[in-house]
């Protein structure tokens, strides 16, 4: 069986990144981003859609996108698919979302009031107290999920 799971999207951010760190110190950014498309229907008339698109975002890549990223700002996002499964615990329906995971991420735009503005300098989350004895993650395109489900959120 044949699959290929692919992702290329180019937006702007629908708002600010969320960074947080596992137990084991691997930085984790979720963002929202905002796809836009234009099209003529039949009329004559210019038509507009959005598609909103929550990014998982790993390990160095996520705290650069944590750093310098804003709400608004263009960003292009190259990664795969991911389906999360759950159960609703207030109706205990089965629920499920599509998202995505960042292999690469390139930030577009000036990062001193280009497109999207210029972005203020934001507070860092912490990391949990044993993360400065870690070693320094080098920067890796292709940083993914931590293996465990320790994710803070």
């Amino acid at each position: 069986m044949a699959s290929f799971n692919k992702v290329i999207l180019m937006g702007n951010l629908t708002r600010d990144p969320e960074l947080r760190y596992t137990p084991k110190g691997t930085a984790i950014a979720k963002i929202g981003l905002a796809v836009n498309r234009v099209w003529t229907n039949e009329a004559g008339e210019k038509k507009e859609e959005v598609t909103f698109v929550d990014v998982d975002v790993f390990g160095r890549t996520a705290e650069n996108v944590g750093q310098y990223m804003r709400k608004g700002r263009p960003i292009l996002i190259e990664g795969r698919l991911k389906l999360d499964q759950w159960d609703d615990k207030q109706t205990g329906a089965k629920r499920s979302k599509l998202g995505v995971i960042a292999e690469t991420v390139q930030f577009l735009g000036s990062p001193t009031g280009g497109e999207g503005g210029s972005p203020a300098p934001a507070p860092r989350a912490a990391r949990p107290a044993a993360a400065p004895n870690a070693p320094a993650a080098e920067p890796v395109q292709g940083d993914g999920p931590p293996e465990s489900d320790d994710v803070p959120f």
